[in-house]
């Protein structure tokens, strides 16, 4: 399959979220993963139509929700240099606990929910010499 063209600055695959208070969800973001804003256009002065935030080089789109575009969240593995701080910091911003952190084959890794409804599973890569996430 040949590679489409498409803007440097963006990855070929990027989750679109359809949240509640996207201007929260960018706050919560900067807070936990400090994630860096990209784009935000509003729909009026209190509605964001579309947003981007950019965690290293990965984009995340979203848009606040409406009655024609419901929330739809969504799961998310993302890797981080503390587990620990992360999970805690994302505790201590409103998340609650999925899953509580552990020593895993692949990492450090704990699960949290967002207060926007989506999941995360921040996780601290310890096997540099593991080729994958030990999943089958």
């Amino acid at each position: 399959m040949e590679k489409p063209d498409f803007p440097s600055d963006y990855q070929q695959v990027m989750p679109y979220l359809i949240i509640k208070d996207a201007a929260g969800f960018m706050k919560f973001m900067q807070d936990v993963f400090g994630a860096k804003e990209k784009a935000r256009h509003m729909r009026d002065e209190h509605m964001i139509m579309h947003g981007e935030i950019t965690i290293g080089e990965s984009v995340i789109m979203f848009a606040d929700s409406t009655d024609a575009f419901p929330p739809r969240t969504g799961g998310f593995f993302i890797y981080v240099t503390d587990a620990d701080a992360v999970y805690n910091n994302a505790l201590a911003a409103g998340a609650t606990s999925v899953t509580p952190l552990a020593d895993m084959p692949y990492g450090r890794s704990g699960g949290i929910k967002d207060p926007f409804g989506n999941t995360w599973w921040p996780t601290t890569h310890v096997n540099p010499k593991a080729d994958t996430i030990g999943i089958p």
